[in-house]
């Protein structure tokens, strides 16, 4: 008995010895970073987002996509101007000073309608030179009758009464040149007067006005235009073609016009002139429309151009309700299993009749598509 409780008095001690050393040594070394180091995470992975799952797939019909056959469309930007051949300036050929303006930029005007009234001393120089010229008319001709009498009863020598004919045929022509230099000028013949009409020499719309009342009138020499008229009624549409794109460009050809202002009303106009220039910047070309303007067409406003090309393509027609727009992008949703759907990304075109809507690319003629999208959509939501 003494001896055993030698024994387990010796081993409790050894037990000791060692859970000292232990604890020294562990003072002693860095603590493992592994081992103090957090669990792994454990990444759960979700379902495909893009399927939805219903418990009654037949309150979803779907309709299967048909064939649409269309030509290749090019739509390009353009702007509103006016027909050159149709525009036209509004000058005075005498200088002076503004008395009166009866017109203004934007307005409606009929030809021969007064625009404005000049005050000129080109005018009053003209008219005394008429006058002048008038007058030495007179005089000669006296002279030429009164050379004629006496050349008939043999006073004077032929050379006399051919003298006095010249004479009278220079007045004359000083009276037509001044006649005529009163007409270049605007003048009115029956109304001597400093101040002249300038009226308008078309009917049209103005659309360029560099006058104001008061103001100075100069010669055509670095003047610009008192008025430009434009005739609004046919008028031109600008496009920038891409050098790649003109092969869908035709002179002759006929182009949807589509107005930014209003853009529910679609336009015809024709393509009279391809630019045979390109723009060495930005590698276009102007593309000249002329359309017949319905009345609210306006200079400078922005449309829409688009070209019908030769080239025939087959895509997809699908019903308008089952394109669905999110974020951005255009998506259907098609049958992928039992009671399963699958939300499919495609590029929508323009819409067709019959509530129908061109699918460019992602879908295929006699594919299945949900006919609601966005019923599918806000069920999937809930």
């Amino acid at each position: 008995m003494k001896l055993t409780g030698l024994v387990l008095v010796l081993a409790a001690g050894l037990v000791l010895a060692g859970l000292v050393l232990a604890g020294c040594g562990a003072n002693g070394r860095q603590p493992d970073a592994k081992a103090e180091a957090p669990p792994t995470a454990q990444v759960e992975h979700e379902a495909d987002a893009s399927l939805v799952k219903v418990d009654h797939p037949e309150q979803f019909p779907v309709a299967a996509a048909t064939a649409h056959i269309s030509s290749t469309e090019l739509n390009v930007t353009g702007t509103v101007a006016a027909d050159v051949s149709r525009t036209v300036p509004v000058i005075s050929l005498a200088s002076g000073r503004v008395v009166e303006v009866r017109a203004r930029l934007g307005d409606d005007v009929a030809k021969g309608q007064l625009l404005m009234r000049v005050q000129s001393s080109d005018i009053s120089s003209a008219f005394a030179d008429y006058r002048k010229a008038n007058t030495d008319e007179v005089l000669v001709r006296a002279q030429l009758d009164r050379a004629r009498l006496l050349f008939g009863k043999g006073a004077i020598a032929a050379k006399e009464l051919e003298v006095a004919q010249d004479t009278a045929d220079k007045a004359r022509v000083d009276v037509e040149n001044a006649t005529e230099k009163l007409k270049v000028l605007g003048a009115d013949m029956n109304h001597p007067s400093s101040v002249i009409d300038i009226v308008a020499p078309v009917a049209g719309v103005i659309t360029e006005q560099n006058v104001t009342a008061s103001g100075g009138v100069k010669t055509l020499d670095n003047s610009p235009n008192l008025f430009t008229i434009a005739d609004l009624s046919n008028i031109w549409v600008i496009c920038d073609v891409y050098e790649n794109d003109l092969h869908n460009v035709r002179i002759g050809e006929m182009a949807d016009i589509h107005l930014n202002a209003y853009p529910d009303r679609v336009l015809q106009a024709r393509v009279t002139n391809i630019g045979p220039i390109m723009d060495p910047n930005i590698r276009t070309a102007k593309v000249r429309l002329e359309i017949h303007n319905p009345g609210n067409m306006r200079l400078g406003m922005f449309v829409t151009a688009t070209f019908h090309g030769q080239d025939r393509r087959t895509t997809a027609a699908v019903p308008a309700s089952a394109v669905l727009h999110l974020h951005d992008r255009d998506w259907v949703y098609a049958p992928a299993g039992e009671k399963t759907f699958q939300r499919v990304g495609v590029t929508a075109g323009k819409m067709l009749p019959g509530k129908l809507q061109e699918v460019l690319s992602g879908l295929k003629p006699g594919d299945r598509v949900v006919s609601n999208a966005l019923v599918l959509q806000n069920t999937a939501e809930q």
